[in-house]
């Protein structure tokens, strides 16, 4: 297994691993907020696309023989920021880590976390934020073995 730069030559490839994702908060997602719409494939990849040209991204895939098996998708949209009441360094977002359902806990996730967080220290990042859905307690625990920790909690309540 190695880990590749993205071509555009895998974009389908990345199209169907954003779905597998979506696909899986749809189902854990207790309040059935996330949904899967016919649309989603090729809106939801422009919408990353353009993210990843605008804040200085990267995509790193994994490439198991000839079929890709993961991606990991960063980009750069929290720089240096210092104001009266908060003051932090350049840092680096993840944005999506998918691994296929076929290939998890066989370190591909770890192989292109790391890739990443080599990326971001390279051009000048001192920290690495990544969001992850509550109800996505796999994940979690991946990145707590990972050295994440917990900055801020969104709280929710029905009403």
């Amino acid at each position: 297994m190695k880990i590749i730069e993205y071509s555009s030559k895998y974009d389908e490839v990345i199209k169907d691993l954003l779905v597998e994702l979506q696909e899986h908060i749809v189902e854990i997602d207790k309040e059935k907020y996330n949904i899967l719409t016919p649309e989603y494939r090729e809106k939801y990849f422009e919408k990353t696309m353009n993210e990843v040209t605008k804040y200085e991204g990267k995509i790193f895939l994994a490439k198991e023989l000839d079929s890709i098996v993961g991606l990991i998708i960063g980009v750069i949209n929290n720089e240096d920021e210092k104001t009266y009441d908060f003051s932090a360094p350049k840092r680096g977002r993840v944005i999506e880590l998918v691994v296929s359902n076929t290939c998890r806990s066989n370190g591909i996730g770890k192989q292109l976390l790391n890739k990443m967080e080599s990326y971001f220290k390279k051009i000048g990042c001192k920290g690495v934020l990544i969001d992850v859905f509550a109800y996505n307690e796999g994940a979690q625990r991946f990145y707590y073995k990972n050295g994440y920790f917990n900055r801020n909690i969104e709280m929710m309540k029905k009403i």
